[in-house]
């Protein structure tokens, strides 16, 4: 597991909690958009960046509604909205 979803795992082989998704979209998200940057006429790479971006988003917005705690905590060890 990427390091980033170690610090926000709720226990030792947590791999599907909300907070470990975020982490591991982060990554995907961060490498899709360098990618992005670099080929911009790759439509479906943009599509997907576009997707997981969505799925997040998703994801941040159910935390924020049932574990307001936990959603802070995310923002802050991924670095999210500044």
């Amino acid at each position: 597991m990427i390091k980033k979803a170690k610090e926000v795992a709720t226990h030792e082989k947590d791999t599907g909690s909300s907070e470990v998704q975020i982490a591991l979209l982060t990554e995907k998200i961060d490498s899709l958009s360098k990618h992005v940057k670099q080929f911009k006429k790759d439509k479906h790479s943009s599509v997907g960046l576009l997707k997981a971006v969505n799925r997040r988003k998703k994801l941040l917005d159910y935390l924020k509604k049932y574990k307001i705690d936990s959603y802070k905590n995310v923002l802050t060890k991924l670095n999210l909205r500044k």
